[in-house]
């Protein structure tokens, strides 16, 4: 039987052993990362696009979140170019008046693009933007991620 691993916003985790690694996602984002070689995969969930410097160093921002997973996976043996990704959420889900709350999961998607392009890792799938929320379950030993959408479209 596989552990389960449920991560909160500013947290990541890499399944070295096989792992059902959880989260739930509205305008966050989660990047998964596979390694298809060592067959381990792990995930992020971020809050934030960038950290502007001041205060910690924080994974909930998608800039910090993204370059310490990474970083993890090839600190236990993973090689960035067998790595593959996987990005959710990034949804329009609270009803606001304000232009730059409804901009955070679009900025949210945007910087996982960014990073992934900079270390050259492939996205093979992703489910973004949009009006619901949604639960993911990255199965660590096969890359494999089931989602469900948590709330009706607008």
């Amino acid at each position: 039987m596989n552990t389960k691993k449920y991560i909160h916003v500013g947290e990541f985790y890499i399944g070295i052993k096989p792992t059902e690694v959880c989260t739930i996602l509205g305008s966050c984002v989660s990047v998964c990362l596979y390694d298809r070689l060592e067959r381990i995969g792990g995930m992020n969930h971020y809050l934030i696009p960038l950290w502007n410097g001041k205060g910690l160093q924080s994974p909930k921002y998608g800039n910090i979140a993204i370059h310490r997973l990474i970083e993890g996976m090839i600190n236990i043996g993973c090689r960035i170019e067998n790595l593959e990704a996987k990005i959710f959420g990034g949804g329009n889900v609270i009803d606001t008046v304000s232009q730059e709350a409804m901009m955070v999961g679009r900025k949210n998607i945007v910087i996982a693009q960014e990073v992934l392009g900079e270390y050259r890792i492939p996205v093979t799938a992703r489910d973004v933007g949009g009006a619901r929320g949604r639960r993911i379950m990255l199965e660590s030993q096969t890359g494999r991620v089931l989602l469900n959408y948590i709330n009706e479209e607008r």
